[in-house]
C-alpha cells in the first residue's frame, strides 16, 4: 500500500482520457462504456461540474466528478485505482467535493451505485450516506442501482432530512 497519499487538484482537460479509462475499467465494467473521453471532457468544461483528481507521480490514483445543482449535488463518478484503495484516497476526494458543494450553498449530496458493489455501499455508509431507494435495471437494463444521500450541512454524518421531498425531485 502506498505510504503517502497523492495530492488533490482540480481535474483538467488533460485528464479526460485517463478518467474515462478508469471509469470504464473500475465503474462501468460489464455495462458498456458511457463515460467516454469526449463525455468526460464535456463534463470538465461544464462550470456546474466539480472534478477532483488524486495525482500520483505517474498516474491518476483516483478521481471524482460531481454535478452541483441548485439544491443538491449529484456524485456522478468516483473511482480509485486498486493499489490506492483503502488508503484514504476516496475519502479525500469526497471531502474535497463536499467542501465545494458547501461553498456553493448546497447541503445534500446524492449518488447511485451498483447494487452488487458491496464495497462501495459500505464505503458510502461509513461516511454517513443512507440508502434512499433501489431502481431495478438502472444500469444498462441489467443491474439495480442503489440510491444514497447525505446531508453535509451538519458537519457530521447523519440521516438526510425529509427523504420524501428529496426523492420527489
Amino acid at each position: 500500500m502506498p505510504r503517502t497519499l497523492p495530492g488533490l487538484r482540480p481535474g483538467t482537460s488533460d485528464d479526460a482520457a485517463e478518467i474515462a479509462t478508469l471509469s470504464r475499467d473500475l465503474i462501468e465494467r460489464g455495462l458498456g462504456w458511457s463515460w467516454t473521453a469526449a463525455r468526460v471532457a464535456r463534463a470538465l468544461r461544464n462550470p456546474a461540474v466539480a472534478t477532483v483528481v488524486a495525482a500520483a507521480p505517474a498516474c491518476i490514483a483516483g478521481f471524482a466528478l460531481m454535478h452541483l445543482g441548485d439544491e443538491h449535488a449529484h456524485l456522478s463518478l468516483l473511482a480509485v485505482r486498486p493499489e490506492w484503495q483503502r488508503a484514504g484516497v476516496g475519502r479525500q476526494l469526497l471531502t474535497w467535493l463536499e467542501e465545494s458543494a458547501l461553498v456553493a450553498g448546497i447541503g445534500v449530496v446524492r449518488l447511485e451505485l451498483r447494487a452488487g458493489n458491496r464495497a462501495a455501499h459500505r464505503f458510502y455508509a461509513r461516511l454517513g450516506f443512507v440508502e434512499t431507494a433501489r431502481v431495478p435495471a438502472y444500469y444498462g437494463g441489467v443491474e439495480t442501482a442503489v440510491r444514497m444521500a447525505r446531508d453535509i450541512r451538519r458537519g457530521a454524518p447523519g440521516p438526510v432530512p425529509d427523504i420524501g421531498r428529496l426523492l420527489s425531485r
